[in-house]
């Protein structure tokens, strides 16, 4: 924080300046807040469970706020807090006392437990009060709500939202009605009275001695116009039983598909096919890039969260040109919204559908072959060679618009993302002297993405009769020579892939973490796979809760930057799985072992982002990173699935197994993991030596 910052738990700072008459509104803070999430729905609270009239906190449904405050209070006073418990998907249990209520001794003897559990049309809590007082307890319990319908982005820029009035109350009820539909609350036995700004539920509650009650309440939200909705029925996936002798590996995997779980959504006029919502609060709704980042992670568990993805997003394929949206022809779309999401502060406003990524065309392409190779029934995926081939079209020539031969992105309608790969910060793409680089940009990462889309669409369009397979072999390695010959720079540790191109051409030549997604994509060479997987195991990159966006070495690094210094848990995986696959083994254990330490340090719900101190024995927050968050969660599969290397290629008749070598992660199993629709076993024991059963009938096993 700002020298001269003033802040609440979770709530707006206001920095201070030399004019002490000029403020600036900040993006709220999130680190210090408890989320519980159903999607669409989600309660963003203080660790005590109030949700109090400040920066993001409220009760949130697709991309709008319902309930800005529920605050409770025991004859006008808050409980003490004690701590809480994520209890499954959608379900957090806080727990405070009463002190000032039961026996005279040192011990609490009131105590509260508020249950809060959120649906997909809105949250419910369960309020139990006992008393191991030997005298009997009378109290006064009040819910103070307030509703102000403020839109996801005036939250996220910090800027002002008046409480809406109650347009009626009665009858323990209460609600709000406004052009964004209604909100109701209603409590169970409960008196409701309207005030100005919001209203009250009020209970009075009589205990005999070691007496028990239980109080409920909810809120319904009533949204005719969400563009996204709760899916019907369980999870795409499988939840495998998995056993390993390190327990965080366990633990973090648990609390992972539980969250999850609660991040899956649906389109409202296609409930069908699920995708995963990328991130609480900023954003629970469809983003290209994350949905099939997040999708690709969870190949191992089953192909029908992959399916849903690529339909969603094959159905909202670019048609035409339009430099507002950034959409073109096959172009696959980076976010969805109900309206305009606009933040005046940074000069962005970005269409309800919006086109502004590099990176998620070529990611379709190759979620598509990875979930074939997995099992996705043949018919589902001839459904989608079509879409293949228009993505294939956008590759070929929106993709490259100076001609030459790279993949590179501007912002050509001035309010749009500046930058649009994953690292989409203004700032995120600069020089090692910590210049920033100007567009138009052709990333490092999305020249292997599009190298490996290519030979990928090429095995698609061979198995499936179509033409073109030869075209895409030869664009794939006329694009690697290019590459070599222009990315390629040296540093002080020796030669290394450049972050970008610039606009003239010049090599950006920070060391990123963004070249460690070239590993597994085929671009590089074994020596050059070796060279970039020693880089990014150096102290400059690996911090020991993982990997670092950018080189503690570089002027423009700072733990704390958005994209140039801080670690993502889906990056760092990312890499390691791409070491893992190339036989990197020991570097690979390393970033996985840092995963497993800043799941433990965050309570098993790894953030979107953490910043990238090094030495400080645990791993300090990001103040306004999204938890929960899909392809964080994810990540925690991606280890799992890295340490038992199962590759399975069902057209092809064969399973490669290629495990940590020398067992990094102690002994793993996995029961339940699926390849097409057979549930598959796989363990590596304390030696490293894989075992596998329930293989689909007739494919081969090669054992690395």
């Amino acid at each position: 924080m700002l020298v001269g910052a003033t802040s609440e738990p979770g709530g707006e700072s206001v920095a201070a300046s030399a004019d002490p008459g000029s403020a600036r509104r900040l993006q709220p803070l999130l680190h210090d807040l408890v989320g519980t999430v159903m999607a669409p729905t989600s309660a963003l609270s203080g660790p005590d469970g109030q949700v109090r009239p400040a920066g993001v906190q409220g009760l949130f449904h697709a991309d709008r706020r319902a309930l800005s405050q529920v605050v409770l209070l025991v004859d006008g006073r808050e409980p003490e807090a004690l701590g809480h418990v994520h209890e499954g998907a959608g379900r957090t249990r806080f727990v405070s006392v009463v002190r000032w209520h039961g026996d005279a001794i040192a011990d609490p003897t009131v105590r509260l437990d508020r249950v809060r559990e959120i649906g997909a049309y809105g949250m419910g809590e369960r309020v139990e009060i006992v008393s191991t007082a030997s005298v009997p307890v009378a109290v006064t319990v009040t819910i103070d709500v307030a509703c102000d319908f403020a839109p996801i982005e005036v939250v996220k820029s910090g800027g002002p939202a008046a409480a809406a009035e109650p347009d009626g109350s009665g009858a323990g009820e209460l609600w709000w009605k406004s052009e964004a539909g209604r909100v109701t609350v209603v409590g169970e036995a409960a008196s409701a009275e309207a005030a100005p700004g919001g209203g009250r539920l009020q209970w009075e509650v009589s205990l005999p001695p070691r007496g028990r009650a239980v109080l409920r309440w909810e809120a319904v939200v009533d949204d005719p116009a969400a563009i996204v909705v709760a899916p019907a029925g369980a999870p795409e996936w499988s939840r495998p039983e998995v056993s390993a002798a390190d327990r965080r590996l366990t633990r973090l995997l648990g609390q992972s598909l539980e969250d999850l779980r609660s991040l899956r959504l649906a389109e409202a006029d296609a409930p069908e096919d699920t995708f995963l919502g990328a991130g609480v609060p900023w954003f629970l709704t469809l983003f290209g890039r994350d949905s099939i980042w997040a999708a690709r992670m969870l190949l191992p568990l089953g192909t029908g969260l992959a399916a849903g993805t690529l339909r969603v997003l094959a159905r909202r394929q670019g048609t035409r040109v339009d430099a507002a949206s950034g959409e073109a022809p096959g172009k696959i779309m980076h976010e969805l919204r109900r309206h305009e999401f606009a933040l005046e502060s940074e000069n962005l406003r970005l269409p309800a559908a919006y086109y502004g990524t590099i990176d998620a065309t070529p990611l379709w392409i190759t979620l598509l072959h990875d979930a074939w190779r997995w099992g996705m029934p043949e018919g589902e995926v001839a459904a989608l060679v079509p879409a293949l081939e228009a993505a294939l079209g956008w590759l070929a020539g929106h993709a490259d618009p100076d001609g030459d031969g790279f993949i590179e992105y501007v912002d050509t309608s001035s309010h749009g993302l500046a930058n649009q790969g994953w690292k989409d910060s203004g700032d995120a793409v600069r020089f090692h002297h910590g210049g920033q680089a100007r567009p138009p940009i052709a990333l490092v990462e999305v020249q292997g993405y599009a190298y490996q889309a290519a030979r990928h669409a090429a095995a698609l369009l061979d198995a499936f009769g179509r033409p073109g397979g030869s075209r895409w072999r030869d664009y794939a390695e006329a694009l690697a020579a290019r590459f070599r010959e222009r990315f390629w720079v040296d540093g002080p540790d020796g030669p290394f892939p450049a972050l970008a191109l610039d606009r003239d051409k010049r090599p950006v030549d920070a060391l990123t973490s963004n070249i460690g997604h070239l590993l597994g994509t085929g671009l590089l060479s074994a020596e050059e796979s070796e060279r970039v997987a020693g880089l990014l195991a150096g102290p400059s990159m690996a911090e020991g809760f993982g990997l670092r966006t950018m080189s503690a070495r570089d002027a423009g690094f700072s733990p704390l930057s958005y994209h140039c210094g801080s670690i993502w848990a889906h990056d760092t995986a990312i890499v390691m799985a791409g070491l893992a696959r190339e036989g990197f083994g020991a570097q690979a254990a390393g970033l996985a072992e840092g995963l497993l330490a800043a799941g433990e340090a965050f309570g098993y719900r790894l953030p979107e982002l953490y910043a990238g101190d090094g030495g400080l024995g645990r791993p300090l927050p990001y103040p306004a990173a999204c938890r929960p968050q899909a392809w964080s969660a994810a990540a925690a599969v991606t280890v799992a699935h890295a340490a038992l290397g199962l590759y399975p290629d069902v057209p092809g008749g064969r399973v490669l197994l290629r495990p940590l070598a020398g067992a990094p992660l102690g002994p793993v199993s996995a029961r339940g993991l699926r390849i097409g629709d057979a549930s598959v076993d796989v363990a590596v024991d304390s030696a490293g030596r894989p075992t596998v059963s329930g293989l689909p009938a007739g494919m081969a096993l090669d054992i690395a």
